[in-house]
């Protein structure tokens, strides 16, 4: 799987069986999922269907101003949950496709996902603990 580092912003091409370690980046060497990263149409469907590790959507758009404010909430996650829970981001202009195909009415819409199933979905901004509290569902309805 292609996946852009958080980091420095290069590709590095990461084999799935290396989720469960903690991969890092070929270039800066800094963990790859120790900040949220951005995926696409390309690598969407092969990161949330793998069976390794969960992953912690966040679907959101530039010009939502909620979304802009949780963006350091969710990185504060991804820092501190990042070796348990992939946390990955969709930019829903982007991504129209992705958005319509997982119902994204509202944003920011965070959705958990483990081996291609829904797990849990919240709409709306979280403080910290609220996002605690959702990464822990995630990681403990596996």
């Amino acid at each position: 799987m292609l996946i852009r580092c958080p980091h420095c912003n290069k590709t590095n091409r990461l084999a799935v069986e290396k989720f469960s370690s903690t991969p890092s980046c070929g270039a800066c060497h800094k963990p790859l999922f120790s900040l949220p990263i951005e995926i696409n149409q390309d690598n969407f469907n092969e990161m949330i269907n793998q069976k390794v590790k969960p992953v912690l959507v966040d679907f959101w758009a530039a010009w939502c101003s909620p979304c802009k404010s949780f963006a350091s909430t969710f990185t504060l996650g991804a820092e501190k949950n990042g070796s348990e829970v992939i946390h990955a981001k969709v930019n829903t202009e982007k991504e129209l496709l992705i958005a319509s195909e997982h119902n994204i009415r509202s944003i920011p819409t965070l959705i958990g996902f483990f081996d291609g199933k829904e797990l849990i979905r919240s709409n709306g901004a979280l403080s910290i603990d609220q996002l605690q509290n959702l990464t822990n569902k995630v990681i403990y309805q596996l």
